[in-house]
């Protein structure tokens, strides 16, 4: 059986990630900081109380999964807080930055006792990261946050490949969430484009930015 460990698990692309993995067959454990009522299923093994932006929540998570070996981990967890260049708040984007770029690598990080050769780890991104793609500006933070993350998740590709783990970064669309006030593309669309991407992963493709449709995207 498939073990998946799935962040920011409790609700919009996270949850549906959840959901699609236990359809299929997996073991799917949950993390999130606040448990839902939607997550129970059979299958799917809730974890909460767990902070990605703080090393001791990302210790609970390592303490919760020791012994266990995780055949896919995705890093879905993630904040947006909107600005502009007249109303920039740092300490919101310091926010952004802790979850969505160093978020992914603690986790990664402490969990790697449980990865193994053959195991997958996906960074849920954003293209709004691409600097070359940026025509529009705005969202300082979510932007260069998801920028950091995109480094992070190459740098991961090239220090885990000796170890047999491919990683991916992923764009999954512009999908309806509370992030984007309902507008976009269903979770339900967005994370079997997800979990497609996820199961064409292998060496030759780790390391590689691409949309949940399959296009690579321009870093």
């Amino acid at each position: 059986m498939t073990i998946s460990v799935v962040t920011g698990a409790n609700r919009g692309i996270g949850l549906e990630l959840c959901r699609l993995l236990q359809q299929r067959g997996d073991h799917v454990f949950a993390v999130c900081r606040t448990a839902t009522p939607e997550l129970e299923m059979p299958g799917v093994q809730t974890v909460s109380g767990i902070d990605i932006a703080t090393d001791d929540g990302v210790a609970k998570l390592a303490a919760a999964l020791a012994g266990l070996s995780v055949d896919l981990l995705i890093n879905n967890a993630g904040i947006l807080r909107r600005d502009t260049l007249e109303m920039l708040d740092f300490e919101a984007m310091v926010e952004e930055y802790q979850v969505n770029a160093l978020g992914p690598l603690r986790v990664t990080r402490a969990l790697l006792s449980n990865l193994h050769e053959g195991s997958k780890v996906a960074i849920i991104t954003s293209r709004v990261g691409s600097i070359e793609d940026n025509a529009s500006g705005d969202n300082y933070g979510y932007r260069m946050s998801k920028a950091a993350a995109n480094m992070a998740g190459v740098n991961l590709h090239l220090d885990l490949a000796p170890r047999g783990v491919s990683v991916i970064l992923l764009h999954p669309g512009y999908v309806a969430t509370d992030m984007t006030a309902g507008n976009g593309v269903s979770p339900v669309q967005a994370a079997q484009g997800l979990v497609a991407r996820i199961d064409a992963l292998d060496a030759a493709s780790s390391g590689t930015f691409r949309h949940a449709e399959g296009h690579r995207l321009p870093w």
